[in-house]
């Protein structure tokens, strides 16, 4: 079986945005002060714990997952042709 390289690349990146976005929301709707969501600020150039910070948040992080996705199903797919030769049974 051959993943999408792609198609994958690009859940796994929704996914890790989706999660900064409403978790900061979340966050911030509660009044929460966001002491773990604030080490974001490292990985994320221009990320800030406040609203529009989550939109800056969901794009860097969908891109690292997109590529961490594309990177897995890379991955996924030689080392299951290395596993799994298909050859012909004579």
């Amino acid at each position: 079986m051959e993943l999408r390289k792609r198609a994958f690349g690009m859940a796994i990146g929704l996914v890790c945005g989706l999660f900064v976005l409403l978790g900061t929301w979340v966050l911030l709707l509660g009044n929460a002060p966001g002491g773990v969501f604030s080490k974001i600020e490292n990985f994320c150039f221009g990320y800030t714990y406040s609203w529009g910070g989550a939109f800056i948040g969901f794009f860097w992080c969908f891109v690292y997952g997109f590529f961490a996705g594309v990177l897995v199903a890379w991955f996924y797919e030689v080392f299951s042709k290395m596993l799994y030769k298909t050859g012909s049974a004579k």
